[in-house]
């Protein structure tokens, strides 16, 4: 029931830009394992080897912590049509933030989001299909517009506090890399 391939193929892009949400899922050699949904419009295929999603500032910034410390990402699509099917990119995780040189060549892939931290690049190491037969089928009511308008509200200045005061250190107590000079 399982394949795996050594790159992106052209049908699995496709599949990920049809998906309103994915899942990442990082960890370091201890503390916890961090899983976490994304939405927004925020992943794209840059190549049958590299993929990535722009991050926007949330409540936590697990991933830019478990990065800078391990490096391991897993992202996982998962079809909730009648399609079943689960996809998972295995990869190796980058962190670019605004102020490095590539930042501006690579954001011009993603849409312009209120309080844009930084880019997750992956490069692929092997993807997965398996069935998902076992995920229930269920319907797209809408998206939120919740984090945008709430990072509109604090402005870039507040969103920038914000990230000082709560995306710097993971919850245990990992450096995120969020101070870290643009090289």
């Amino acid at each position: 029931m399982a394949d795996f391939f050594d790159h992106i193929t052209d049908k699995h892009a496709e599949f990920i830009a049809a998906q309103p949400m994915f899942f990442t899922a990082t960890a370091c050699a201890e503390g916890r394992i961090n899983l976490s949904p994304k939405g927004m419009d925020s992943f794209r295929v840059l190549s049958p080897s590299l993929c990535g999603y722009l991050d926007v500032t949330g409540s936590g910034n697990e991933t830019s912590a478990h990065i800078k410390n391990d490096g391991r990402i897993t992202v996982m699509f998962n079809s909730f049509t009648r399609n079943a099917l689960i996809y998972r990119i295995y990869g190796k995780g980058r962190v670019v933030r605004p102020g490095q040189a590539e930042f501006s060549d690579l954001a011009a892939h993603f849409p312009s989001r209120p309080g844009a931290r930084q880019i997750i690049l992956i490069e692929v190491e092997s993807t997965q299909t398996s069935c998902g037969w076992g995920v229930p089928e269920m319907e797209m009511i809408g998206k939120r517009d919740t984090l945008r308008k709430w990072a509109e509200g604090k402005g870039p200045d507040g969103v920038v506090e914000y990230q000082q005061n709560r995306n710097a250190v993971s919850i245990d107590g990992l450096d995120t890399g969020l101070n870290d000079q643009p090289e």
